[in-house]
């Protein structure tokens, strides 16, 4: 494979330039080689960890669980034991998130149910998330892609 630019790595990779530039910026791949130009060339090595790092947030890993799969990927005097402590941690968080979500999807089904969904005013969805309680916002998770 001969360099690639920064648009031909996205595209080999799965991974966008904007992303290949935050990933760079903060210091989780290393910078590639550039030109006198000052253009990004990518090599056979940079587009085998792009993908590393896009099948691991395709997998839902935080930017620093990547950090620590690569660093411990590069290292040949791992242990696994290292590595399956990272994905176990995030399993618990997984889990943890699935609840959390299940729980939202039978509130709102059930709020879903007392609506009649016609032409009337009243929504008791809307009365329902006006009688919030007062005070800090539980945690929710994330919505997806962010």
């Amino acid at each position: 494979m001969s360099t690639l630019t920064i648009g031909e790595a996205a595209k080999a990779s799965g991974v966008s330039a904007k992303m290949i530039r935050y990933y760079e910026g903060i210091g989780l791949i290393t910078p590639p080689a550039r030109s006198e130009a000052g253009y990004r060339h990518y090599g056979a090595r940079d587009i085998h960890n792009l993908r590393f790092v896009r099948r691991a947030r395709d997998l839902g890993f935080s930017v620093e669980q990547i950090g620590a799969l690569l660093a411990l990927w590069r290292d040949r005097d791992r242990q696994s034991a290292q590595v399956k402590a990272v994905v176990d941690d995030h399993l618990v968080d997984l889990k943890r998130k699935i609840g959390e979500l299940q729980g939202m999807v039978r509130v709102l089904e059930g709020l879903s149910d007392c609506c009649h969904g016609d032409d009337r005013p009243d929504c008791p969805i809307l009365d329902d998330l006006e009688a919030a309680p007062p005070g800090p916002a539980p945690h929710h998770p994330p919505r997806f892609g962010e």
